[in-house]
């Protein structure tokens, strides 16, 4: 593991990867796939954990890679960096084929969810490391360093060692270091992972910030929804091994694909049901939990009779004491539990046939309970475009 740490420490820089005999650099890929992932497969002893991922990243974009444990995502970004050899399918990067190429070969590098930060070395020591592995001249090595350094924020704290850093101190240097060489492709494996909810918070933004300002293309992989919607510019949502959807973050929360994606981000009520009428201009879904006929305001292309699901963010639901004047997409029920979360409280509502929906709802009061509190008979009522249709 040692060596595999150094090798990654050291090779982000190094020379790009030669372009396979007969292709282009420049035509492959085209404007828009900078990082080009073809039909990338692997497996393990008969295990799938990759399965057929096609995937193109532009120039300059923060990428993320979400989904549960075991989905595949950390196998797939060992694969760009070289550490996985695929069992299928190619990576290209900038025009040039990766496939056989090691970790020290390819234009990338690595930050570990630990940092792996050498413990026996000061930052600048730590962050100097590949670029004097490269054999660059001593000045140009020490620029470099202080270039990165003052990137970061951590030129006074130079000549500290790991241990006497806080997390998001280490984090920086980590992250010095992998863009001390100025790779093509910055690859990060969780990078908020070892950090406190506040400190993660504050983290999120300031890493994004940096790597934008370099310019660099990044890749990275997170089981937390909030890390990807607030770092990445697209975002790619894996399950068993394959991609299940790609967008911008509003475009996957928005306009999930599938109820596992509604399920995935975020909170949703996935409403099922049966639609009844098929028009042109709506359709209605007839919805025995919900003991009511939920109006869409556009078509589908779907058809009587298929089973569809509605999937309604709670935030899409309004909540109120009063009946709402509109005929359709109006429920009434019951407060069961209140999660209170300072600037908004969640409220589950219990319906007359026992299903609960989720509410949200901002506290615009001095006590949130002024509003609303347990035990409370209200009425839930969205509009005719606030959900989304769902049929897999």
């Amino acid at each position: 593991m040692a060596d595999a740490l150094a090798e990654a420490a050291a090779g982000g820089g190094r020379e790009a990867a030669p372009v396979m005999p007969g292709v282009a650099r420049t035509d492959h890929l085209g404007a828009d796939g900078y990082v080009r992932i073809e039909g990338l497969r692997k497996e393990f002893d008969g295990f799938v954990a990759v399965d057929g991922v096609s995937l193109s990243i532009r120039k300059g974009e923060i990428f993320a890679l979400l989904g549960a444990s075991g989905c595949g995502k950390s196998t797939l970004l060992r694969m760009l960096a070289g550490f996985e050899r695929p069992t299928a399918g190619s990576v290209w990067i900038d025009g040039a084929c990766m496939d056989g190429l090691p970790p020290y070969r390819r234009p990338t590098n690595m930050m570990f969810q630990s940092y792996a930060l050498f413990p026996h070395m000061t930052v600048e020591q730590n962050v100097a490391f590949g670029l004097q592995q490269e054999g660059l001249p001593r000045a140009e090595v020490a620029r470099r360093v202080e270039e990165m350094l003052a990137l970061v924020q951590m030129t006074r704290f130079a000549r500290r060692r790991p241990h006497q850093l806080s997390g998001g101190q280490q984090q920086r240097v980590a992250l010095a270091r992998s863009l001390a060489k100025g790779p093509k492709l910055l690859l990060l494996d969780e990078p908020m992972g070892a950090l406190d909810r506040k400190l993660r918070t504050q983290m999120q933004l300031e890493l994004a910030n940096i790597i934008e300002r370099q310019g660099v293309t990044c890749v990275m992989v997170t089981h937390d929804q909030e890390e990807a919607m607030t770092m990445a510019h697209r975002i790619a949502i894996m399950d068993a091994g394959r991609i299940l959807q790609v967008g911008s973050p509003d475009e996957v929360y928005e306009q999930p694909n599938s109820r596992f994606t509604a399920g995935f981000i975020g909170s949703v009520n996935l409403l099922e049901g049966t639609i009844d009428e098929d028009e042109t201009d709506h359709i209605t879904i007839v919805c025995p939990e919900v003991d009511a006929t939920v109006y869409v305001g556009h078509g589908v292309s779907g058809y009587s009779g298929q089973e569809v699901a509605l999937a309604l963010r709670p935030e899409k639901i309004r909540i109120s004491r009063d009946e709402p004047p509109q005929p359709h997409n109006k429920v009434r029920g019951r407060i069961e539990d209140i999660a209170y979360f300072g600037s908004h409280s969640v409220y589950h509502v219990e319906l007359a046939s026992g299903r609960r929906l989720l509410v949200n709802a901002a506290n615009d009061r001095r006590w949130a309970s002024e509003a609303f509190t347990w035990g409370d008979e209200v009425w839930l009522s969205w509009g005719e475009n606030e959900g989304v249709v769902l049929s897999s």
